[in-house]
């Protein structure tokens, strides 16, 4: 990283980890579909929706830090776009889980639970990452390993669309599972979006 004459706002980091440990905290969160019964999942849902606006309002810090920070830590488009990519993978967690209870999932779709899990761990690289930011080291290790879910999760989602095409006689259950899986599968493309722009800033700051 180049030389600074000036000062940093270091802030910008602890702001980033803290929405990283919002989505670390959601993922958890997801896995209580799988232990509650399905009257009791509109609560892991209104649970989901707080961690939303939680996510919500930490984005809006960053971006008024922004605006009002003479001095950045790098590039303020990079640091506009690594908060809206973190948001974007809440976002999509919380909307899709959502659909499972307004769709009056019964039984959840087989493969779910495996879904939930590589969010989880995707998650978790992501909010050990984000400390890192500050050194700009040790970093590399971060993308590969959320290529390597990325890819993970798209094996998966391949191999539940079409076990749901095969093997489902209900048209209306197809497109209501679909919904779901494809929106989780958004969901992990997000958190690639979040590495890729990680990466990105790292090129530009080494």
């Amino acid at each position: 990283m180049g030389f600074r004459l000036t000062p940093q706002d270091t802030s910008f980091f602890s702001l980033f980890t803290s929405s990283a440990q919002l989505l670390v905290e959601a993922t958890r969160e997801l896995t209580r579909f799988l232990e509650v019964e399905p009257s009791k999942r509109q609560a892991v849902a209104d649970r989901l929706k707080d961690l939303e606006h939680a996510a919500d309002d930490a984005t809006h810090e960053l971006i008024n830090k922004v605006n009002s920070s003479f001095i950045t830590p790098f590039d303020r488009e990079d640091i506009h776009n690594l908060a809206a990519s973190l948001d974007d993978c809440m976002d999509y967690i919380e909307e899709t889980a959502d659909l499972i209870v307004l769709y009056r999932m019964g039984e959840i779709p087989e493969g779910l639970a495996e879904q939930f899990e590589i969010l989880a761990r995707m998650a978790e690289v992501t909010a050990e990452a984000m400390p890192r930011l500050r050194s700009m080291k040790d970093l590399k290790s971060y993308w590969i390993e959320i290529n390597r879910l990325e890819n993970q999760a798209d094996s998966l989602h391949r191999k539940m669309v079409a076990a749901l095409f095969n093997n489902s006689p209900d048209p209306v259950n197809v497109i209501k599972v679909k919904a779901i899986v494809d929106g989780f599968e958004n969901a992990a493309d997000a958190f690639e979006k979040v590495a890729h722009v990680v990466e990105g800033i790292a090129v530009k700051e080494s």
